[in-house]
């Protein structure tokens, strides 16, 4: 379906039914488009001013419109409720285990995506805007924090295990911003005050497709779909699917070191 529609390769579980929707889509509108279109035509003709040449008052008396309506309706009622509600129930209400899944905090700001893990405790660490420095802790992570010692952070990367479900927990420090991935078909907004969580199952790893599309510089993007400001074009990030034990070799490879006497280590 998205070779048909133009829409960018599939790598997530529930990218087909996304696409499918899409598709049925476009069928109803194809559909009441060209009856809609040649039923124009034929008006211009059947009533033009050397045929007709005094306007009737009294107009149509047929039901048919009535009937075409009622179709066009029942069409829209069927995406909605076969298709439209179910795909929406899943995406926001059927999220999968934590015990099951990756979890990451995503924190959008102008222009970059900040990201957090909780490390291998499996818990995030506390965070202040106190302690929030651009520099050297965007995200304001108390170090202190027992459960943040072994917390890992990074800045536009985002790297998560194939075939593993994951949950990213959207929100934003400053504007209104919005997580898009194209290829994983997701796409949720991070506002400022909430946090959002989204969830999917990568199915693709970045090495599978780039040797499914010959291009061997391709990377999945974070994209921001929001106008957050004037450096909204420089707001990229990158998604890396890694295979479960390229992942977990990352995340050894990210791990802060000990801390050394005199303060904190900041990652």
């Amino acid at each position: 379906m998205h070779e048909l529609l133009g829409l960018p390769q599939v790598a997530s579980a529930h990218g087909a039914a996304i696409d499918s929707l899409v598709g049925y889509v476009h069928w109803l509108m194809f559909l009441i488009f060209i009856p809609w279109a040649l039923f124009f035509v034929f008006m211009l003709w059947r009533f033009r001013r050397k045929r007709n040449p005094e306007a009737s008052y009294t107009g149509v008396k047929t039901h048919a419109s009535s009937y075409a309506e009622g179709a066009v309706a029942l069409a829209e009622a069927v995406l909605l409720v076969g298709f439209s509600i179910p795909l929406w129930y899943q995406r926001v209400e059927a999220f999968p285990a934590q015990d099951q899944a990756v979890e990451v905090r995503v924190v959008a700001q102008q222009f970059a995506w900040n990201i957090h893990y909780p490390g291998p405790d499996g818990i995030f660490g506390k965070s202040s805007p106190d302690l929030v420095d651009e520099q050297t802790n965007p995200l304001g992570i108390d170090r202190s924090d027992p459960a943040a010692k072994d917390d890992i952070t990074t800045i536009n990367q985002l790297h998560l295990p194939v075939d593993t479900p994951a949950i990213i927990h959207l929100s934003s420090k400053d504007v209104i911003h919005s997580f898009m991935l194209n290829e994983l078909r997701v796409k949720q907004d991070a506002i400022p005050g909430v946090e959002i969580p989204a969830h999917f199952i990568p199915t693709v790893t970045t090495a599978a497709m780039r040797e499914r599309l010959g291009d061997p510089k391709f990377q999945y993007e974070i994209a921001c779909a929001q106008l957050c400001g004037l450096g909204h074009y420089r707001m990229r990030g990158f998604v890396t699917i890694d295979t479960k034990e390229g992942f977990e070799q990352w995340l050894a490879s990210k791990a802060p070191a000990p801390e050394s006497e005199g303060g904190d280590f900041w990652n």
